[in-house]
């Protein structure tokens, strides 16, 4: 295996690669990825791969065609001999599909955890999964990463005082918890209903948030409705400044419009799906997660534990 990890990357979230490989000192491998006409894609790598640790970056957002790149990518590794495929996908996609919980439905996200297999992937590396159990859905490694350690800390030296984190739904407990604890803060929680895909309704909050700083705790935000409902909800209920902690912000449909109006302050977000210009509202702050995806390339090429990254 040759002394230092080969990083490639797809269309994707090239920025967020960039700065893995600045990180790391090494260079963003040479690798051609086009298009036919019909929308076909061609993949080639431009240097020699044979016996190399490679780290394929690339988040599975939609739209789909992001997913197809990393698959071709994969094989196209597989074909050229690397030792190990490692797939970097800083946001996992169509991991909110994890069960049937109707009639005739897909598990999307064990048909993506198959899917990379098949490629020919050898490692998954990853952060905040929608559901963390679907690291079970891989035969393959899987190294979990978790944004807090960059977002609490963050909201740590803000130093926001009286501050409650609140989860915007039961799901979500674990994740407020791990925030609540770092910050040193009471924890409460939001109980919604989800009539529909993209819709939501809050029915109780659980907790105390009368003239307290809010810190809400989320995993993505998509349309936003779940979060702009949860902000009205705590401010109705007497809260003061209300802060947003979210780690991919896929920020789809009305999402940008929704949190315009919202009594929301601050949202911080990381970068793991790339965001473009029109979607960089005053409101939302980017924290980069470069830093944290390039140690666990480091160690994982060295053959050291990551879990240290956990804490």
């Amino acid at each position: 295996m040759q002394p230092n990890p080969i990083l490639f990357s797809g269309n994707a979230n090239r920025e967020l690669a960039e700065k893995i490989a600045t990180y790391l000192a090494v260079p963003l491998g040479e690798a051609q990825i086009r298009y036919f006409s019909d929308g076909e894609i061609w993949v080639k790598y431009n240097q020699n791969i044979r016996g190399a640790d490679v780290f394929i970056i690339q988040p599975t957002n939609s739209p789909a065609v992001n997913l197809i790149e990393l698959f071709i990518m994969i094989d196209a590794a597989r074909r050229a001999s690397a030792a190990r495929i490692t797939a970097v996908i800083s946001y996992f996609g169509y991991a909110r599909q994890d069960r049937k919980d109707q009639p005739r439905v897909a598990i999307t996200a064990k048909l993506i955890a198959n899917l990379l297999t098949t490629s020919g992937a050898d490692r998954i590396l990853t952060m905040d999964l929608h559901a963390p159990q679907i690291q079970g859905f891989f035969d393959i490694p899987v190294d979990h990463l978790y944004s807090a350690t960059i977002l609490a800390d963050y909201f740590r030296k803000l130093d926001i005082p009286e501050v409650t984190v609140v989860s915007p739904d039961i799901g979500g407990i674990t994740l407020a918890r791990a925030y609540a604890k770092r910050l040193n803060a009471p924890l409460a929680i939001i109980d919604k209903r989800r009539p529909k895909p993209n819709e939501s309704e809050v029915m109780h909050i659980i907790g105390s948030v009368k003239d307290r700083n809010i810190l809400i705790i989320d995993d993505l935000i998509d349309t936003a409705g779940t979060l702009c409902n949860a902000a009205a909800a705590l401010r109705n209920n007497g809260c003061r400044d209300i802060f947003v902690a979210c780690t991919h912000p896929i920020l789809s449909g009305p999402a940008i419009e929704r949190l315009q109006e919202a009594p929301i302050k601050k949202i911080v977000v990381t970068d793991s799906v790339y965001l473009p210009s029109e979607k960089l509202i005053q409101k939302i702050e980017v924290q980069t997660a470069s830093k944290l995806f390039g140690e666990a390339i480091k160690r994982i090429h060295s053959e050291e534990s990551i879990s240290s990254l956990f804490n």
